[in-house]
């Protein structure tokens, strides 16, 4: 486990935004026991901001808290997968019809990030940028509840992503899709781009539903 220290300034969310990090990319692993004097020295902070950081990503379900053993990085499980991945098809879709035909100029800043996530080297690269166009398609959303809801659930499937990404190997890149939508929006058929930004966050579904599958498999023999 690598521990990096972190800023002092508003310590508890900054604590709790390392900790996630952490979770997320893999330095904390799915299944880890996470004690709170060691994450406290790591860190080089004192217990207290660490177990409200535990607690908040316990209500955010990365941590879960076992009676008398402590707090552990949330296994990673094919039914919560399956749940987690049904619902941005859902919101995304909402969200950008809320936001409505973007400018010319917003549409060319997709493009732009388009090409990123494309030159991007590594997995977390990838996944960043892929982050980025999708909150900034809808960025101009009127119901801010929904977009960070969005946002919550990006958290909640990246480890899943980012964990298929290192241990299956997989290449497959971000942003298959991206381009039907940005011309369905030039042509201003708002409704199509909407249809395809949800097939865009279902492709990667089955993929990562074998992977966990075969995972849980290879549990079960070892």
């Amino acid at each position: 486990m690598q521990i990096v220290r972190v800023d002092r300034t508003n310590l508890n969310d900054t604590v709790e935004a390392t900790l996630r990090g952490m979770i997320v990319d893999g330095a904390l692993a799915a299944g880890e026991r996470l004690n709170e004097v060691h994450l406290a020295a790591g860190l080089g902070v004192s217990r207290t901001p660490v177990r409200e950081a535990l607690n908040r990503l316990m209500a955010e379900g990365a941590v879960e808290a076992r009676p008398r053993l402590g707090y552990f990085v949330k296994p990673l499980t094919l039914e919560e997968f399956e749940q987690l991945y049904d619902i941005r098809p859902l919101l995304d879709p909402e969200a950008l019809r809320l936001a409505g035909l973007p400018p010319p100029s917003h549409i060319e800043a997709l493009e732009r990030l388009n090409q990123r996530i494309a030159r991007a080297k590594t997995a977390t690269a990838r996944m960043a940028f892929d982050d980025e166009w999708h909150l900034t398609l809808i960025d101009r959303c009127t119901n801010r509840v929904l977009v960070e809801l969005i946002q919550s659930m990006m958290v909640r499937t990246k480890r899943y992503e980012l964990a298929w990404m290192r241990e299956a190997g997989s290449a497959e890149t971000a942003n298959y899709g991206h381009a039907e939508i940005i011309q369905h929006l030039r042509a201003g058929q708002l409704s199509d781009a909407c249809v395809a930004l949800g097939e865009n966050l279902s492709c990667a579904k089955p993929a990562i539903a074998a992977w966990l599958k075969a995972r849980k498999v290879g549990e079960r023999k070892s």
